[in-house]
């Protein structure tokens, strides 16, 4: 690390008052936590702050920075784009880069993918969704007004996306506020007949619209997996009774599972798909919410009020769409697929040598997502948990722990040394605590 002269320690210090003056960082109560790091560059897996410091960005900035920071296949093609069109309204009018993402990122979705709406973040995404299984019932005339999810699932802060969320440290204020929502245990060997037998009886209503799940990984739940088998049952039991179901891919979307979607490894497809952060590659914001022609069809229609009036400024903007292109051709190559076997490999040569420690509860992996409990009493923001997050900060390594859980969802482009250095100061965690 280089020493810092006068002029970049004041630099460094009027960045962090600047900051205090007028910004609302999110998930922060900022009486508690009034420092914010100043990151002045970051390259393949690194984060620089203004000291010159290094971290290694172990979960690829909220899973979004998937092919590395300030990749220049990236960053040459959407600046080649700003040259010809930045931005236009998407309402009445189209361009190349949105039509050209649809027609490759159809051919990576399930078969059953169709139709594309666009919007901006992982939150609107899963809004749109929401919308979309309430709506198709509506203008089909059937009164079906409650949606299923997941106990401790986590779909957004909009208020569509906290009323279908089980966390309710997120949602406390609000909850008087939300949508019909019904929460379902997550499946496991265990419980799976339980909830199927429950659910039959449930389903004889005919009133629930939807069912919204996170695929295989729940993560903000402390990045908590179930089998796709089970949740395959589940799915084919809803789509009996007709509920749509809504695959939020927001976080396992784009190779993090080991496949394109978490998805692909489930035989029943969802009827909707909820994209967003890995999707343009951690450059700029946008998402997508997918569906099948027969969700689209309900709203195909010449009463006008049949359409789906949903609406973003930023929708399907031509600089994002260009990142999601070049996204989709980096993770289409050999050289990243290779890298993402290689990160699962790592993965489980460090499980077999860390799940047995005495302070490790439990681990489990899911493609290149990597999870570990710590066994551990501690509060999911409290102080240990802020102590584990500067130990990882002091030894140059940005990992989140959520609570108790320490994951890794690391960038595709990590060199091995830097997987190393992860997992020695995980280790070096367990030794001390």
């Amino acid at each position: 690390m280089k020493k810092a002269n006068a002029s970049e320690t004041l630099v460094r210090e009027s960045l962090s008052l600047r900051d205090k003056k007028h910004l609302w960082h999110p998930l922060t109560q900022h009486k508690l936590h009034p420092d914010m790091l100043g990151i002045a560059k970051a390259k393949g897996a690194v984060l620089y702050d203004e000291d010159g410091k290094e971290y290694i960005d172990g979960i690829a900035s909220w899973y979004t920075s998937a092919y590395g920071h300030c990749n220049t296949y990236i960053t040459d093609r959407v600046y080649a784009q700003m040259q010809k069109l930045d931005q236009v309204v998407f309402s009445g009018f189209t361009h190349e880069p949105a039509v050209k993402l649809s027609e490759e990122l159809i051919k990576l979705l399930p078969e059953n993918q169709e139709k594309l709406f666009f919007s901006d973040n992982g939150s609107t995404a899963t809004e749109i969704g929401i919308k979309m299984a309430l709506q198709f019932h509506f203008n089909q005339g059937r009164k079906r007004k409650t949606l299923l999810a997941f106990e401790e699932g986590f779909h957004g802060d909009t208020f569509g996306a906290m009323s279908v969320s089980g966390l309710s440290v997120y949602n406390g204020p609000f909850e008087e506020f939300f949508i019909d929502v019904e929460r379902i245990a997550v499946p496991t060997d265990e419980n799976i007949e339980s909830i199927l037998l429950q659910l039959e009886a449930r389903l004889q209503q005919n009133d629930i619209a939807g069912f919204i799940y996170e695929p295989l990984v729940q993560g903000a739940a402390a990045m908590k997996m179930h089998k796709a088998e089970n949740l395959d049952r589940i799915l084919v039991l809803l789509k009996k009774h007709e509920v749509l179901t809504i695959a939020d891919e927001v976080m396992t979307g784009f190779g993090k599972t080991g496949k394109a979607f978490a998805s692909d490894h489930i035989a029943s497809k969802p009827d909707i798909i909820c994209m967003s952060k890995a999707l343009t590659a951690g450059l700029v914001p946008m998402a997508i919410t997918s569906c099948t022609l027969e969700v689209y069809n309900a709203f195909y229609s010449d009463d006008l009020a049949k359409g789906l009036f949903h609406g973003h400024t930023y929708t399907a903007n031509p600089l994002a769409c260009t990142a999601a292109l070049a996204g989709l051709d980096l993770l289409r190559s050999q050289e990243i697929q290779d890298s993402i076997k290689r990160i699962i490999a790592s993965h489980q040569g460090f499980d077999l040598k860390i799940k047995n420690h005495p302070k490790v509860a439990r681990t489990r992996q899911c493609g290149i997502i990597y999870a570990l409990d710590l066994n551990v009493k501690m509060e999911r923001y409290g102080n240990l948990r802020d102590q584990i997050f500067r130990h990882f900060m002091n030894n140059g390594v940005f990992l989140r722990p959520l609570g108790s859980t320490v994951y890794i969802s690391a960038p595709y482009v990590i060199t091995d040394a830097q997987l190393q250095k992860i997992y020695a100061t995980i280790e070096d965690l367990l030794n001390r605590i």
